[in-house]
């Protein structure tokens, strides 16, 4: 079991990676229902989305698959730039990312509005990659964050180290609460994302994702010059 130092020593960053994996469930329905059914957060999903493609199945798109894939690598890219950059300091990093990240759905958003029926594939196209490229940026800054079983879009492994660390399975059962909350929070998200696209409409939806990202943005610059042991990098 973790000890109290361990468990304050990422001082707010749980909480706003699970904020943050509450807006890849939101995203994630929003291009899944309208966008030729592709994820821009979960790669896994999305290469095995991109595979039924190529074999010729016609409710999945190669075009988008590939589109999104190619915008999260972008999004990654810059994430690991900035990292390398800006990463000595955790709570300044993370407010750097989600400037970013809140940019570029501030931008899919307008898109979304001015375009909401998307029936131009090429207009479709766009908003994919806006997505995939902040939802990149997203999970290249958790990944540098090293914050244990908060990648805020991957649960496969989080599900796993579950199981696999439980008492039942002879472990010591580490952070189960957090791990709980991360499955519970990216399937809220998706519920939520869900339902609002299918009744409302998508700038809606991704504007929302906007409005909270900026929140999450707003809280991390409060810690940008913060010299509490949590900003130092993880070693």
């Amino acid at each position: 079991m973790a000890t109290d130092a361990q468990q304050k020593s990422d001082g707010p960053l749980p909480i706003l990676l699970l904020v943050l994996t509450f807006v890849t469930g939101l995203i994630d329905a929003v291009s899944f229902f309208r966008f030729d059914h592709v994820f821009v957060a979960n790669m896994t999903g999305n290469i095995v989305f991109l595979a039924f493609a190529v074999a010729d199945t016609r409710e999945f798109s190669i075009a988008a698959s590939s589109i999104a894939l190619a915008g999260f690598l972008a999004g990654a890219l810059v994430g690991g730039r900035l990292g390398n950059a800006y990463g000595s300091h955790r709570g300044r990093y993370l407010a750097l990312a989600l400037a970013l990240s809140a940019l570029i759905f501030g931008v899919a958003t307008i898109g979304a509005a001015v375009f909401p029926q998307a029936e131009d594939a090429w207009t479709r196209y766009l908003i994919v990659a806006l997505l995939a490229i902040a939802m990149g940026v997203q999970t290249a800054a958790a990944r540098r964050l090293s914050v244990p079983d908060l990648t805020t879009t991957v649960l496969t492994l989080t599900l796993t180290a579950f199981a696999a660390d439980s008492r039942w399975a002879g472990g010591g059962s580490p952070r189960p609460l957090q791990r709980i909350a991360a499955v519970l929070t990216m399937f809220a998200g998706a519920a939520l994302g869900a339902t609002m696209v299918l009744q409302l409409n998508t700038a809606v939806v991704i504007g929302l994702a906007f409005l909270v990202v900026v929140a999450a943005a707003a809280i991390a610059l409060q810690f940008r010059k913060s010299t509490e042991p949590w900003t130092m990098a993880a070693r």
